[in-house]
């Protein structure tokens, strides 16, 4: 009897299950990288804030609650990707101009990201805080 080569449907049967199954535990996992790669942009724009506050304030001695005095052409400038919208308030137990926090609140594709709005103040804390485990549960936020 003469045997014929090739596969047989029960043998790729099994090869699309693991296929399948691979890609289940990829994709979730190729999600949450992609949140944080862009958590970078937030990341970046609002370091470049902080350290923008802090040469004004070196020169005026009083801390700008607006992004334009700090060399922004809008008020509310978006991120170099476009991922996170800046915002300057005045801190709550602050008077004016001895304090500033700098908030990047998530745009479009980011806007799911768990992390939520990322923040920085003069004093350099930045919020969400690392060990706040409910707020940083897909990935370190800072």
């Amino acid at each position: 009897m003469r045997r014929t080569r090739g596969f047989t449907l029960i043998e790729l049967m099994i090869v699309v299950a693991i296929i399948a199954i691979l890609a289940a535990i990829a994709v979730p996992w190729w999600g949450r990288y992609t949140y944080r790669a862009r958590r970078a942009d937030a990341q970046k724009l609002l370091v470049h804030v902080a350290q923008a506050e802090e040469r004004f304030y070196t020169d005026y001695n009083h801390y700008p609650l607006t992004a334009t005095s700090l060399g922004y052409a809008t008020n509310a400038p978006t991120s170099e990707n476009g991922y996170y919208t800046l915002s300057l308030q005045l801190p709550a137990a602050s008077s004016a101009g001895q304090g500033y926090i700098a908030t990047a609140a998530p745009q479009g594709a980011q806007a799911d990201d768990k992390c939520g709005n990322l923040s920085i103040d003069s004093t350099g804390q930045k919020l969400p805080d690392p060990t706040n485990t409910s707020a940083n549960s897909n990935g370190r936020c800072w």
